[in-house]
């Protein structure tokens, strides 16, 4: 379908263009430089003494961020119900538990350093966080719950690029923190992702892990610098490509101002909303200076069967929007897992996300907004 509006639009041009082309150049497109340059560039930008480990997704990240911790069977992990699937999938892949805590509030829609105290037990290994939307947790707290019961935690980061929580980057506080670059996130790779750790030890093991648990790669062996290898650990094929590294390198520099005119497109949103329709809720909206503006859901005054309609007629209208997320535990693979998570259940139905992408003109802006109030 030709959208006047499409969810999300890719900011791609002439120098994503020419890196991949360099890197084609090259002839050689598998764990080579560029893959080292954008880890080091990553770090750099994330700070606080954190390495960078290019991966093939974030779930790969979230993954492999349980091996390294150790997580398995008889493990407890506590996450949200309300974020994708790859959370609560890379718990299972391991062996471990989900167990699945509430939001804070109706209009703050990451997890509750409360709830998550009420469920932790002698099982509780780790502790997820969802930074949603790009807005950060409370980070502070968490760090605190986690040293107090001597827990592990793990940032993931997929919505939130150069985010911070008091100046400092989202995804430094955790023992690790994972990311995504996949298509609609705010710097993309097409696939791809990152896991970051301040724990030399453990990114080496990260590195390892991430390529079939060999300890010297391709290209070091290429370079001279590997006569042979071994192989340490069971590991995965979890590589991120150099054309892949290439583009991320570009994509990276943009972030910033990505990043910006993502937050004006936020701002404008919640200004038409408050003057053309206060019924609906937008979570957030005080107090997160420090996000990344991945995407912009709202709490509509409707249920779950009036929303299908709405998002039917704003089909119609050619603006394409989506819903950030159906609960976890209510999916058919998650049925046997139960969820005390009234908060997630009672906003679940009513949750709608706008488009919203760096390249949105003010005329768009509106154009969702009056057809969102038409509709409703």
């Amino acid at each position: 379908m030709n959208w006047k509006v499409p969810f999300f639009d890719l900011d791609l041009g002439a120098e994503e263009k020419q890196a991949a082309m360099a890197a084609l150049d090259s002839n050689w497109l598998t764990a080579g430089p560029r893959i080292a340059e954008f880890e080091s560039a990553f770090a750099d930008a994330v700070g606080e003494g954190a390495n960078a480990v290019a991966v093939s997704s974030a779930t790969a990240a979230l993954h492999l961020s349980m091996i390294a911790l150790g997580i398995g069977k008889g493990d407890e992990v506590i996450l949200p119900s309300l974020t994708f699937v790859a959370c609560a999938n890379a718990v299972r892949y391991v062996g471990a538990t989900p167990v699945f805590a509430d939001i804070c509030g109706e209009l703050d829609w990451n997890i509750s350093v409360s709830d998550v105290a009420a469920k932790i037990t002698p099982r509780t290994r780790a502790v997820m966080i969802v930074h949603f939307a790009g807005y950060p947790c409370d980070i502070d707290a968490f760090v605190a719950l986690a040293n107090k019961h001597n827990l592990l935690l793990i940032e993931d980061c997929s919505h939130a690029p150069l985010g911070t929580w008091k100046g400092r980057a989202l995804g430094t506080f955790g023992d690790t923190g994972c990311f995504s670059f996949f298509s609609n996130k705010n710097m993309t790779t097409g696939e791809g992702g990152m896991v970051i750790s301040r724990d030399p030890s453990l990114v080496d093991r990260l590195r390892i892990l991430r390529s079939h648990g060999i300890t010297a790669s391709t290209y070091q062996r290429f370079k001279g610098h590997a006569y042979g290898y071994d192989v340490a650990e069971l590991g995965y094929n979890y590589r991120l490509d150099e054309i892949r590294a290439a583009i991320g390198l570009v994509q990276l520099h943009k972030l910033p101002e990505l990043n910006r005119r993502r937050k004006k497109i936020v701002v404008r949103y919640r200004a038409l909303l408050a003057e053309q329709m206060p019924e609906i809720r937008v979570p957030f909206s005080n107090g997160y200076s420090e996000s990344s503006y991945h995407i912009f859901p709202v709490l509509l005054p409707c249920d779950a069967e009036q929303r299908k309609e709405i998002l039917n007629s704003m089909g119609e209208r050619g603006i394409q929007c989506s819903m950030h997320y159906r609960p976890i535990h209510t999916f058919s693979a998650y049925e046997d897992v139960t969820a005390d998570v009234p908060v997630t259940e009672c906003i679940a139905g009513s949750i709608v996300t706008l488009p919203l992408f760096p390249g949105m003109t003010d005329e768009q802006i509106e154009y969702v907004i009056t057809s969102l109030v038409d509709c409703l």
